[in-house]
Protein backbone atom coordinates (compact mmCIF):
# COMPACT_ATOMS: atom_id res chain seq x y z
CA UNK A 1 0.00 0.00 0.00
CA UNK A 2 1.26 3.25 -0.94
CA UNK A 3 0.80 6.60 1.01
CA UNK A 4 -0.30 9.64 -1.70
CA UNK A 5 -1.96 12.53 0.01
CA UNK A 6 -0.71 14.81 3.48
CA UNK A 7 -3.83 13.44 5.18
CA UNK A 8 -2.14 9.97 4.63
CA UNK A 9 1.09 10.57 5.27
CA UNK A 10 0.56 12.95 8.49
CA UNK A 11 -2.01 9.66 9.84
CA UNK A 12 0.67 7.49 9.55
CA UNK A 13 2.99 9.41 10.96
CA UNK A 14 0.94 9.74 13.99
CA UNK A 15 -0.10 6.30 14.25
CA UNK A 16 4.14 5.53 13.76
CA UNK A 17 4.63 8.08 17.23
CA UNK A 18 1.59 6.60 19.26
CA UNK A 19 3.18 3.21 19.12
CA UNK A 20 6.83 4.43 19.92
CA UNK A 21 4.94 6.31 23.04
CA UNK A 22 4.04 2.42 24.10
CA UNK A 23 7.86 1.20 23.57
CA UNK A 24 9.18 4.41 26.01
CA UNK A 25 10.67 5.82 23.02
CA UNK A 26 10.29 9.52 21.81
CA UNK A 27 9.57 10.27 18.37
CA UNK A 28 8.60 13.78 16.88
CA UNK A 29 7.24 14.36 13.48
CA UNK A 30 9.29 17.54 11.44
CA UNK A 31 9.10 18.55 7.60
CA UNK A 32 5.95 19.30 5.98
CA UNK A 33 3.93 16.63 7.63
CA UNK A 34 4.75 19.06 10.96
CA UNK A 35 3.26 21.95 9.27
CA UNK A 36 0.43 20.60 7.56
CA UNK A 37 -0.82 19.25 11.07
CA UNK A 38 0.00 22.07 12.68
CA UNK A 39 -2.17 24.21 10.16
CA UNK A 40 -6.00 22.41 10.01
CA UNK A 41 -6.95 26.19 8.84
CA UNK A 42 -4.81 26.73 5.81
CA UNK A 43 -3.60 23.16 4.96
CA UNK A 44 -5.65 23.39 1.58
CA UNK A 45 -2.92 25.83 0.59
CA UNK A 46 -0.08 22.89 0.48
CA UNK A 47 -2.71 21.06 -2.67
CA UNK A 48 -2.99 24.84 -3.70
CA UNK A 49 0.94 25.10 -3.95
CA UNK A 50 1.32 21.71 -5.33
CA UNK A 51 3.21 20.36 -2.14
CA UNK A 52 3.46 17.25 -1.95
CA UNK A 53 5.01 14.48 0.67
CA UNK A 54 6.91 11.74 -0.25
CA UNK A 55 8.36 10.65 2.94
CA UNK A 56 8.07 10.98 6.81
CA UNK A 57 10.79 13.01 8.63
CA UNK A 58 11.34 12.24 12.29
CA UNK A 59 13.18 13.80 15.42
CA UNK A 60 14.60 11.09 17.98
CA UNK A 61 17.18 10.63 20.47
CA UNK A 62 20.01 8.83 20.11
CA UNK A 63 20.10 7.18 23.35
CA UNK A 64 16.84 5.38 22.13
CA UNK A 65 18.26 4.44 18.66
CA UNK A 66 18.23 0.41 19.06
CA UNK A 67 14.77 0.34 20.31
CA UNK A 68 13.63 2.49 18.00
CA UNK A 69 15.17 0.61 15.06
CA UNK A 70 13.39 -2.61 16.72
CA UNK A 71 10.32 -0.85 16.53
CA UNK A 72 9.82 0.29 12.96
CA UNK A 73 11.27 -3.71 12.40
CA UNK A 74 8.51 -4.75 13.68
CA UNK A 75 6.26 -2.27 11.26
CA UNK A 76 7.78 -3.37 8.36
CA UNK A 77 11.08 -0.44 8.22
CA UNK A 78 14.43 -1.59 7.91
CA UNK A 79 17.50 0.19 7.19
CA UNK A 80 19.82 0.32 4.29
CA UNK A 81 22.59 -1.12 5.22
CA UNK A 82 24.48 0.27 2.05
CA UNK A 83 23.38 3.56 2.63
CA UNK A 84 24.72 3.76 5.94
CA UNK A 85 28.12 3.20 4.91
CA UNK A 86 27.91 7.08 3.21
CA UNK A 87 29.77 9.96 5.66
CA UNK A 88 26.55 11.59 5.93
CA UNK A 89 24.62 8.56 7.60
CA UNK A 90 27.73 6.92 9.06
CA UNK A 91 28.19 8.82 12.33
CA UNK A 92 24.65 8.09 13.24
CA UNK A 93 22.57 11.29 13.49
CA UNK A 94 20.61 9.89 10.76
CA UNK A 95 19.01 6.95 9.99
CA UNK A 96 16.80 5.24 7.05
CA UNK A 97 14.22 3.33 6.94
CA UNK A 98 12.72 1.75 3.94
CA UNK A 99 9.49 -0.18 4.09
CA UNK A 100 6.31 0.83 2.69
CA UNK A 101 7.00 4.22 2.41
CA UNK A 102 10.83 6.07 2.92
CA UNK A 103 11.02 7.16 6.90
CA UNK A 104 13.97 9.78 7.97
CA UNK A 105 15.10 9.80 11.43
CA UNK A 106 17.45 12.59 13.00
CA UNK A 107 18.72 11.80 16.15
CA UNK A 108 19.36 14.74 18.62
CA UNK A 109 19.62 17.10 16.42
CA UNK A 110 19.28 18.78 12.61
CA UNK A 111 23.07 19.22 11.28
CA UNK A 112 22.56 20.98 7.52
CA UNK A 113 23.89 24.32 6.63
CA UNK A 114 23.37 25.33 10.65
CA UNK A 115 23.04 23.13 13.29
CA UNK A 116 19.23 22.88 15.64
CA UNK A 117 19.54 20.65 18.90
CA UNK A 118 16.59 19.59 20.10
CA UNK A 119 17.86 17.23 22.84
CA UNK A 120 15.85 19.25 25.57
CA UNK A 121 13.18 20.40 22.74
CA UNK A 122 11.19 17.26 22.08
CA UNK A 123 8.84 16.95 24.92
CA UNK A 124 7.89 20.49 24.30
CA UNK A 125 4.99 19.53 22.21
CA UNK A 126 3.35 16.14 20.81
CA UNK A 127 3.23 14.38 18.22
CA UNK A 128 5.87 17.30 16.60
CA UNK A 129 8.91 19.17 17.27
CA UNK A 130 7.74 22.57 18.65
CA UNK A 131 6.82 25.46 16.33
CA UNK A 132 10.18 26.88 16.46
CA UNK A 133 11.79 24.47 15.39
CA UNK A 134 10.05 23.54 12.45
CA UNK A 135 10.71 27.62 11.14
CA UNK A 136 14.15 27.23 12.35
CA UNK A 137 14.51 23.74 10.60
CA UNK A 138 13.26 25.89 7.18
CA UNK A 139 15.45 29.12 8.28
CA UNK A 140 18.77 27.19 8.21
CA UNK A 141 18.60 26.37 4.00
CA UNK A 142 21.11 28.68 2.83
CA UNK A 143 19.29 27.75 -0.68
CA UNK A 144 16.10 27.80 0.40
CA UNK A 145 13.92 25.97 -1.65
CA UNK A 146 10.22 26.91 -2.82
CA UNK A 147 8.61 23.86 -0.89
CA UNK A 148 10.10 25.34 2.28
CA UNK A 149 8.88 29.04 2.26
CA UNK A 150 5.33 27.70 0.84
CA UNK A 151 5.38 25.79 4.31
CA UNK A 152 6.60 28.95 6.34
CA UNK A 153 3.50 30.78 4.71
CA UNK A 154 1.60 28.21 6.61
CA UNK A 155 2.70 28.66 9.72
CA UNK A 156 3.15 32.50 9.65
CA UNK A 157 -0.81 32.44 8.60
CA UNK A 158 -2.00 30.12 10.88
CA UNK A 159 0.04 30.97 14.36
CA UNK A 160 0.90 33.92 15.63
CA UNK A 161 4.58 34.66 17.32
CA UNK A 162 5.32 35.15 20.72
CA UNK A 163 7.54 34.30 23.73
CA UNK A 164 6.22 30.72 24.34
CA UNK A 165 5.61 27.25 21.82
CA UNK A 166 1.84 27.04 22.98
CA UNK A 167 0.53 26.59 19.96
CA UNK A 168 2.66 30.01 19.08
CA UNK A 169 6.17 30.28 17.27
CA UNK A 170 8.28 30.92 20.01
CA UNK A 171 10.42 34.25 18.84
CA UNK A 172 12.07 34.35 21.65
CA UNK A 173 13.45 31.48 21.60
CA UNK A 174 14.52 32.01 18.34
CA UNK A 175 16.01 35.14 18.32
CA UNK A 176 18.17 34.11 21.57
CA UNK A 177 19.28 30.83 19.94
CA UNK A 178 20.13 33.41 16.76
CA UNK A 179 22.24 35.95 18.83
CA UNK A 180 25.29 33.55 19.72
CA UNK A 181 25.64 32.37 16.01
CA UNK A 182 26.17 35.31 13.32
CA UNK A 183 25.77 32.55 10.21
CA UNK A 184 22.52 31.20 11.31
CA UNK A 185 21.64 34.50 11.99
CA UNK A 186 22.77 35.60 8.53
CA UNK A 187 20.62 32.67 6.58
CA UNK A 188 17.50 33.09 9.05
CA UNK A 189 17.21 36.69 8.33
CA UNK A 190 17.98 35.86 5.00
CA UNK A 191 15.20 33.60 4.23
CA UNK A 192 12.62 35.46 6.48
CA UNK A 193 12.67 38.41 3.96
CA UNK A 194 12.78 35.90 1.03
CA UNK A 195 9.16 34.94 2.45
CA UNK A 196 8.22 38.67 2.65
CA UNK A 197 9.25 39.41 -0.92
CA UNK A 198 8.42 35.79 -2.80
CA UNK A 199 5.21 35.02 -1.53
CA UNK A 200 2.87 35.99 -3.79
CA UNK A 201 4.94 34.00 -6.31
CA UNK A 202 3.57 30.61 -4.36
CA UNK A 203 0.24 31.74 -3.66
CA UNK A 204 -2.66 34.84 -4.45
CA UNK A 205 -3.58 35.44 -0.94
CA UNK A 206 -6.24 37.84 0.09
CA UNK A 207 -5.02 41.41 0.82
CA UNK A 208 -5.78 40.83 4.91
CA UNK A 209 -4.36 37.27 4.95
CA UNK A 210 -0.96 38.91 2.80
CA UNK A 211 -1.01 41.72 5.55
CA UNK A 212 -1.62 39.21 8.74
CA UNK A 213 1.62 36.94 7.41
CA UNK A 214 4.02 39.64 6.80
CA UNK A 215 3.04 41.24 10.31
CA UNK A 216 4.09 38.18 12.24
CA UNK A 217 7.09 37.67 9.63
CA UNK A 218 8.28 41.20 10.74
CA UNK A 219 7.72 40.67 13.83
CA UNK A 220 9.83 37.74 14.15
CA UNK A 221 12.42 40.28 12.27
CA UNK A 222 11.93 42.28 15.01
CA UNK A 223 12.39 40.02 18.12
CA UNK A 224 15.80 38.85 16.24
CA UNK A 225 16.98 42.43 15.81
CA UNK A 226 15.87 43.97 19.60
CA UNK A 227 17.58 40.58 21.29
CA UNK A 228 21.20 41.83 22.48
CA UNK A 229 24.02 39.43 20.49
CA UNK A 230 27.25 37.63 21.78
CA UNK A 231 30.48 38.80 21.35
CA UNK A 232 31.20 35.66 19.59
CA UNK A 233 28.13 37.08 17.08
CA UNK A 234 29.79 40.46 17.13
CA UNK A 235 33.05 39.80 16.35
CA UNK A 236 31.69 37.54 13.57
CA UNK A 237 29.61 40.40 12.06
CA UNK A 238 32.93 41.81 11.51
CA UNK A 239 33.60 39.37 8.91
CA UNK A 240 30.22 39.05 7.37
CA UNK A 241 29.66 37.07 4.33
CA UNK A 242 32.92 37.15 3.16
CA UNK A 243 33.98 34.01 4.67
CA UNK A 244 31.54 31.26 4.73
CA UNK A 245 29.08 31.41 7.30
CA UNK A 246 27.28 27.65 6.89
CA UNK A 247 28.05 24.31 6.53
CA UNK A 248 28.48 22.01 3.24
CA UNK A 249 25.55 19.61 2.97
CA UNK A 250 26.59 16.51 1.17
CA UNK A 251 23.99 15.13 -1.06
CA UNK A 252 24.20 11.38 -0.95
CA UNK A 253 22.61 9.28 -3.43
CA UNK A 254 20.55 12.22 -3.84
CA UNK A 255 18.33 11.79 -0.52
CA UNK A 256 20.00 14.65 2.10
CA UNK A 257 16.94 16.64 1.41
CA UNK A 258 14.42 16.70 3.94
CA UNK A 259 10.80 17.94 2.83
Amino acid sequence: MSLNSFEEFVSEGVKIIKGAEEKKVTLRLMGALAVNYHCPKYKHLHEQMARTPTDIDFASLSKQKEKLTAYLHELGYDVDQQLMNYPTYAEGKRYMYFGKIHVDVFFDELRMCHRIDWTKRLEVDNPTIPLADIILEKLQIVEINPKDIKDMILLFLEHDVGDNDKETINGKYIAELLSKDWGFWYTSTTNLNKVLTLQGEYVKLPEDESKLLMERVNKLLAMIEQQPKSMGWKMRSRVGNKQKWYMDVEEDRGVIKIE
